[in-house]
């Protein structure tokens, strides 16, 4: 005899409540006007006539949350601690909780991080996210060949322009800032290039591979590697979804094939009833 915890139809049924579509969406609703709400008390002309209201709501809103938190932690339980997203959720509601006086004053400005469960709330968002966390190592490849590609390029231009332009190029870490802004494609022509190919005409050499290689080969590496972790989380989705398709139907088709067999064997009975009772 299976023996039945008495919280456990509570957890169900509390479960089944705070998955519902409507409560979701009303959570995802709050965030939103959660997101106005903080926005809105940034102006002091808005906080001076309607500031004891916007604080009203923004308690009120913190509270919901706190409510759907503790209702999740009740139900799943350590299963709440196991989940990246759960945690995050848990995360961004309690630092809205730390006490935002003294030294930890600058925490007040990280309530605004409560606008970021959105990304936990709708699919889309956490299909993005998932895909940028997934190309992190892919990334971080990238960043190193891009760092070595500037440490060499940034000791060869302060051994070559240090002496004529030491404002740009007097240290290694004023060359890697210089090179960084050339990289951006900010000014870089007239405001660094142009200057120095007036001192080194043949300056250009230098400047125009380091730009084809820093800029257009490393940002188009970088689009690659995200195109390609969000196709591979876009085809783990659907093979996820595919996948308990096939299991539902296997289960519809196993349920069905037993209510046949079941079938039949009524209808045996039926009949072998009949008989009975044609003889007599």
């Amino acid at each position: 005899m299976q023996v039945v915890k008495p919280d456990t139809g509570t957890r169900s049924r509390l479960g089944q409540f705070i998955e519902r579509p409507a409560v979701q969406r009303t959570i995802l609703l709050l965030i939103v006007i959660n997101a106005v709400i903080l926005g809105m008390q940034t102006s002091a002309s808005v906080v001076d006539r309607w500031g004891g209201m916007l604080h009203l709501l923004d308690t009120i809103i913190l509270a919901v949350f706190v409510a759907e938190i503790t209702a999740r932690i009740y139900v799943h339980r350590a299963g709440f601690f196991r989940d990246p997203w759960s945690l995050f959720d848990f995360a961004v509601v309690a630092i809205a909780l730390v006490p935002a006086s003294g030294q930890l004053s600058i925490l007040r400005a990280l309530r605004v991080l409560r606008v970021m469960r959105m990304v936990t709330m709708v699919p889309s968002m956490r299909r993005v996210v998932s895909a940028l966390l997934s190309a992190i190592p892919g990334l971080g490849s990238i960043a190193m060949v891009l760092g070595l590609v500037f440490y060499v390029s940034a000791v060869i231009a302060t051994g070559l322009f240090s002496a004529e332009f030491p404002e740009w190029f007097g240290t290694l870490g004023r060359s890697v800032y210089t090179l960084f802004q050339v990289m951006t494609l900010e000014s870089w022509s007239m405001g660094i290039v142009r200057p120095v190919m007036e001192v080194f005409p043949y300056a250009w050499v230098f400047f125009i591979p380091f730009i084809l290689i820093a800029t257009f080969t490393m940002l188009n590496l970088f689009i690659a590697i995200i195109v390609n972790a969000m196709q591979t989380v876009t085809e783990a989705d659907r093979e996820a979804t595919q996948s308990s398709i096939d299991a539902a139907r296997d289960h519809i088709e196993t349920d069905l094939h037993d209510e046949v067999r079941s079938l039949r064997g009524e209808i045996a009975e039926l009949k072998e009833m009949l008989r009975q009772e044609s003889r007599r």
